[in-house]
């Protein structure tokens, strides 16, 4: 069994993940900003109060991690980047035996039939902008790392993504949306968070960003 870190694991989708993981026997460790904002985890799941982009915070817990997942956002661009920096640099530290960091991504930088992003599409929403900015750089930072670190993006449908069935089924994709038969790219959170411990248990996209959907 894994020994996972999950950063963000208060969210709507980063709480699906934990369950997920916690219900396959592996060793969750469940961080917060706020401890109060995880007051509902699994049995077994330890809670640790943290901060994604405080150096000494993610060394800490990156010491005893097989994977860091990050599952944080927010209408700050630069709080993408430095998460990864932040992790980047604690896993470099470590060397060989340091940990995979798993993001969980944004879909805006998924490719159109065009080959255009969704973000630069006339109708992509102005509101979501500033989270779309955010994890679109994210993606160019772990492009740009060095062979230290091992990563993994998954990047979820670029507008149909939203709480509900669990399945336990998904396809997978690159860098263009999975797109079922009529015609739209959509995934749940729960079928998100299966795919995601999918790739921890075996990883099959390292150093790479991709996609599901059904």
């Amino acid at each position: 069994m894994s020994r996972i870190v999950m950063f963000g694991a208060a969210g709507k989708a980063g709480s699906r993940i934990v369950s997920e993981a916690a219900a396959r026997g592996h060793h969750v460790t469940a961080v917060a900003r706020d401890l109060d904002a995880l007051t509902t985890l699994p049995d077994g799941v330890r809670p640790v109060a943290g901060d994604v982009t405080d150096p000494k915070s993610v060394a800490v817990l990156a010491k005893d991690a097989d994977a860091l997942v990050l599952t944080v956002g927010g209408p700050d661009a630069a709080l993408y980047t430095d998460a990864v920096a932040t992790t980047a640099a604690a896993v470099r530290g470590m060397g060989p035996v340091g940990p995979r960091i798993v993001h969980m991504g944004g879909g805006a930088s998924l490719l159109d039939d065009d080959g255009v992003r969704f973000f630069d599409g006339p109708d992509f929403p102005e509101e979501f902008k500033p989270y779309a900015v955010g994890q679109i750089r994210a993606l160019d930072a772990y492009l740009a790392l060095d062979d230290g670190v091992t990563w993994t993006y998954l990047s979820p449908p670029p507008v149909h993504f939203a709480p509900g069935e669990h399945t336990g089924h998904y396809r997978t994709g690159l860098d263009r949306p999975v797109v079922g038969d009529d015609g739209q790219a959509r995934i749940s959170y729960e079928d998100y968070a299966t795919a995601l411990v999918d790739e921890i248990e075996t990883p099959r996209h390292l150093n790479r960003r991709f996609t599901v959907g059904y």
